[in-house]
């Protein structure tokens, strides 16, 4: 009796392999080890900047709203207190977007931070 051979599976495998390889340059793009082997690399960095965009956008967050709240004579850790103590729960996100796109707004804000700091 003849061996059955296993060859749909083993050719779909690595036809994805190279699908996803697709791009890449010379023998990493076209060949079957070294396309999987630079697979693994890349998934490895997205792993990691997976977590590290998280970093950098809060990083920016921070950049963008310490620059409004300077050009508004007030920096941004006071700011940032401000806000715990007036009780006002709006994110770095949310601040930095109103920084950039309602900066009349924005300074509203870091009014209402400066009185809550104000000593009475």
């Amino acid at each position: 009796m003849s061996r059955s051979q296993v060859r749909v599976p083993s050719r779909a495998r690595r036809k994805e392999v190279l699908r996803l390889a697709k791009g890449f340059r010379g023998g990493r793009g076209r060949l079957y080890r070294p396309a999987v082997e630079s697979l693994l690399r890349a998934g490895q960095f997205a792993y990691r900047d997976r977590r590290r965009r998280k970093r950098d956008f809060r990083r920016l967050w921070i950049a963008r709203i310490n620059a409004a709240t300077r050009a508004n004579g007030m920096s941004y850790s006071l700011f940032i207190h401000g806000l715990d103590t007036a009780g006002i729960r709006l994110d770095r996100k949310q601040l930095a977007d109103l920084a950039v796109r309602e900066p009349e707004a924005f300074t509203q804000v870091v009014k209402t931070a400066q009185e809550a700091l104000a000593p009475e």
